[in-house]
């Protein structure tokens, strides 16, 4: 049995083992996630294309929120094998050093084939992660492109990573990673060419709002972070409840789980395997049995 009391008191054994029952849907997982109370914990969303430096970012992001004397807890998603299905998990390596920080809590999680550069349970994890006492959250996403948009639902603030040579390529991935971006993060500022892109992404046209913010950072120098967390801060005042698009679709998936547990998918193949040998077999009269 998951103890709410414990998570809301950091225990940090109880949040790891109510992660796992969630992502896993094991036991009454979603009639545990229905006790769950109200919250106004808010969400920071990091998101961009390999190489960007994210891991690098979140830990100095990271160090700069506990400098403030802030608990935060850390989620991060990696490409998962199309084998095995696990992942690499290297921001762990990235971030070893808030491993015994009792103020820090980071999972890594595989994204076992989600396409928006999520894992599919992370709206209810982060609904979990909200009930304990940590001020922020921060959620890394894959890194794979244009159509890892998500976050932008699920976040209160949305900043998408970019480095000095991604400027050839803006066109290419402005349809879907560039327009969801409340800040952009140009980092590796020390790098030729970085103030000639932070003037092309100034010329470019945000979101149908003047609020995106551009900052320039090194992060493996920790420079421009304190800068960020005062946009942070600035965006997370500016921006409402952009989150009902995503919550109704997440919704739908599980009211079209629960409509469906009751179908066994080998009693299913099996009765197929039995229907597929009478003359006249319809795929769609079988189905219309099961309604």
């Amino acid at each position: 049995m998951i103890s709410l009391a414990d998570i809301q008191k950091g225990n940090p054994k109880s949040l790891a083992r109510a992660i796992s029952l969630i992502e896993n849907s094991t036991g009454d997982y979603l009639g545990f996630l229905a006790t769950l109370p109200p919250s106004s914990k808010k969400i920071i969303g990091i998101t961009g294309p390999p190489g960007a430096g994210k891991s690098t970012l979140t830990d100095a992001l990271i160090g700069q929120l506990r400098n403030e004397g802030k608990k935060i807890a850390v989620l991060c998603v990696d490409p998962s094998s199309p084998f095995s299905r696990g992942a690499l998990l290297g921001d762990r390596v990235r971030m070893n050093k808030w491993y015994n920080d009792p103020n820090v809590f980071i999972r890594s999680f595989a994204s076992r084939g989600s396409l928006g550069g999520l894992n599919a349970k992370m709206i209810e994890i982060s609904d979990v992660l909200k009930a304990a006492p940590f001020d922020y959250i921060i959620i890394e996403t894959i890194g794979v492109g244009q159509t890892e948009v998500e976050i932008a639902g699920l976040a209160d603030v949305t900043i998408v990573v970019l480095v000095p040579e991604a400027g050839d390529d803006i066109q290419a991935i402005k349809s879907g990673l560039m327009e969801i971006a409340d800040i952009f993060v140009v980092n590796k500022c020390d790098r030729t060419g970085a103030d000639q892109f932070v003037m092309n992404l100034q010329q470019m046209p945000m979101k149908g709002t003047n609020n995106t913010a551009i900052i320039k950072t090194i992060a493996t120098e920790n420079k421009g972070i304190e800068e960020l967390v005062s946009a942070i801060q600035e965006q997370l005042n500016i921006n409402g409840n952009k989150k009902t698009g995503l919550l109704a679709e997440r919704a739908y998936e599980l009211i079209m789980q629960q409509k469906m547990k009751h179908i066994d998918m080998q009693e299913l193949k099996t009765n197929i395997d039995a229907a597929v040998k009478e003359d006249g077999f319809n795929l769609y009269k079988f189905i219309k049995a099961y309604y």
